[in-house]
């Protein structure tokens, strides 16, 4: 997630069959009619940040929408984007004004926004949210309170039509992301990693900057999509980058239809994550359009006539042989990318990284953390470590080991009771303390040095930090 500008999901096909959605458009259809001529956009957003529709009377505004992808399709949760309006009504369950500059991505700052939960009358459940959003230098005055209004009036209109509901629709996971040509945030990250990262890096780069299809295979959550899109912005920086996941069988189709329009943009550059997942004939389809777009007879990389239309593309993968062949044929490099345990040099630059794009600002390490994290086999690879260092940037500016997923701190901290836990991280705190030592904790608890070194050992604490 970068603070510059958010990297979108489009997530497909748009619900509308549910009464939420059928009530909330007629509120907000007749919100927007009386508020035309105000610089506002009203929309409406299911319980996943996906936004549902929008209405406004505000031609710049709604350009200006568009280029930071806050339109129906897009998906804005707190976890997609970082603190936005939407996001965080949704995950605090309350209404929520977020004005300019509290905004996590620097792209959203230009706007303040206020959001307000709909709960579904009958189950209390939420249903989705009520957005409004408007220019950062406009006055906020009563947009919570419309915003409230609104989701209040779709609530109501729920519940008097609730005899004639419509089982919602399930919604729909992210199909793909955007990625604007941007200064690289983790440039001093990339240049701290281990020798098979890097290595990795230069060998895509120069794949890619001769214009040929690449192959990224690896364990998922390693980074091979990471590394596709830093080797395309290193290759090719003026290019937009799509990272299209492979989706749910059910919306294939739609999927391919994506790429009709997509392929004439200029400079574009696209990322297939997951292409082993993808059905042999979508891949023949998508194969088909490449060829059409390209004017050539084959699936091959782009040709080196300044007329020719620029287009390139890649993949990822966990295995090569699992993926159909009118992908694989087109391949002229593929690159292995390791599993997170097999560079654990990386551990740290990537905390640490993750850390700063959490907080916008370094944060600390102590000892005992980074043996744990560098110590930890990482089975879910990148993501796990990005989950785990996220979760505890939000809630400390030095991350220790008690701030970090028990499973990472000892085989017996998963079963800590209540007041283990307590004492573990009472005894943790003591001995992060500056000058601190183990019989200075010992004294302040009130226990012998004996006692304490058994709770050392018991709660999985490492003493030497």
């Amino acid at each position: 997630m970068s603070a510059e500008s958010v990297d979108p999901a489009w997530a497909g096909e748009i619900p509308d069959d549910s009464l939420f959605y059928q009530c909330g458009q007629e509120v907000l259809a007749g919100l927007h009619e009386s508020l035309i001529n105000e610089p506002l956009s009203l929309m409406l957003t299911d319980a996943d940040g996906l936004v549902l529709n929008r209405f406004s009377g505000d031609p710049s505004l709604l350009r200006a929408l568009d280029r930071v992808y806050l339109a129906p399709g897009f998906a804005f949760s707190e976890r997609q984007a970082g603190t936005n309006g939407l996001g965080l009504a949704l995950a605090d369950k309350v209404p929520t004004l977020v004005r300019a500059e509290e905004h996590y991505s620097a792209s959203l700052r230009t706007y303040t926004c206020a959001a307000v939960p709909v709960v579904d009358p009958v189950t209390g459940s939420i249903e989705g949210s009520v957005n409004i959003t408007t220019w950062s230098k406009t006055s906020p005055g009563l947009l919570l309170a419309l915003a409230q209004s609104a989701a209040t009036n779709t609530s109501t209109l729920m519940s008097s039509r609730s005899s004639r509901r419509v089982r919602p629709a399930k919604p729909q996971g992210g199909v793909f992301r955007v990625q604007r040509p941007r200064l690289e945030p983790a440039a001093g990250t990339m240049r701290a990693m281990s020798a098979p990262w890097t290595s990795a890096l230069e060998e895509a780069t120069d794949a890619l900057a001769r214009g040929d299809v690449v192959a990224a295979i690896g364990e998922p959550g390693s980074g091979r999509a990471t590394l596709l899109g830093q080797a395309f912005r290193q290759a090719h920086p003026a290019s937009r980058i799509l990272c299209a996941s492979v989706p749910a069988p059910d919306m294939v189709e739609e999927w391919l239809a994506l790429w009709t329009p997509e392929l004439c943009k200029p400079d574009t550059a696209i990322i297939i994550e997951n292409a082993d997942f993808l059905p042999a004939w979508a891949a023949q389809d998508f194969a088909g359009q490449v060829r059409n777009f390209l004017g050539a007879t084959t699936l091959a990389p782009i040709g080196t006539s300044p007329a020719a239309p620029v287009l390139r593309w890649a993949f990822t993968a966990e295995n090569l042989d699992n993926v159909p062949p009118e992908l694989t044929r087109a391949v002229a490099r593929v690159i292995p990318v390791p599993a997170l345990r097999e560079r654990p040099a990386d551990v740290m630059p990537l905390a640490r990284y993750a850390a700063r794009q959490t907080r916008l600002r370094d944060l600390d390490f102590t000892p005992a953390a980074e043996r744990a994290l560098t110590s930890h086999d990482w089975p879910g690879n990148v993501d796990e470590l990005v989950h785990a260092i996220h979760a505890a940037a939000l809630i400390t500016e030095t991350i220790d080991t008690r701030h970090l997923p028990p499973g990472l701190i000892g085989p017996t901290a998963r079963r800590l009771t209540r007041i283990e836990t307590f004492e573990r991280d009472e005894i943790a705190r003591l001995l992060s303390r500056p000058g601190s030592s183990v019989a200075q904790a010992a004294t302040d608890l009130g226990i012998s040095r004996a006692t304490i070194y058994r709770r050392l050992a018991k709660l999985g604490i490492d003493p030497r930090s």
